[in-house]
């Protein structure tokens, strides 16, 4: 059965997705961009406090399923220009300091609202 996940402690979807569903085994996150729950854009800070944002509100969305970065699986780095991969990977490095997830980065030819990274993770819930 299908679990829809909703939390204010990321940006509220604003088109026909929930930040996050689950089967009660996986949970299945949104791409997460850098946008604070107060609605600010950060598409003209640099990559790491982009990077960081979007982790941030990647966080809150576990947090409201009951998981943690330790139970994420899978996640997807969607760039917007794949040389930010160095700096992108400095910050989700220390998001994701001690057995990290299985992860695939790729640069894809625009992101939502200009922003420089989205980033969806596939957690465990059990």
């Amino acid at each position: 059965m299908k679990r829809i996940i909703e939390t204010d402690d990321a940006p509220a979807a604003v088109g026909a997705y929930s930040q996050a569903t689950s089967n009660g085994s996986l949970l299945f996150t949104a791409g997460q961009i850098p946008l604070t729950t107060e609605g600010e854009l950060l598409a003209d800070e640099s990559i790491e406090s982009q990077t960081e944002q979007a982790l941030y509100n990647l966080d809150g969305v576990l947090d409201e399923a009951g998981a943690t970065s330790a139970d994420v699986l899978k996640v997807t780095v969607f760039l917007d220009d794949i040389d930010d991969f160095e700096a992108m990977n400095e910050t989700y490095a220390d998001y994701f300091d001690d057995e990290p997830p299985a992860r695939s980065a790729v640069e894809v030819a625009a992101l939502p609202k200009g922003v420089g990274v989205e980033i969806e993770a596939v957690a465990s819930l059990e």
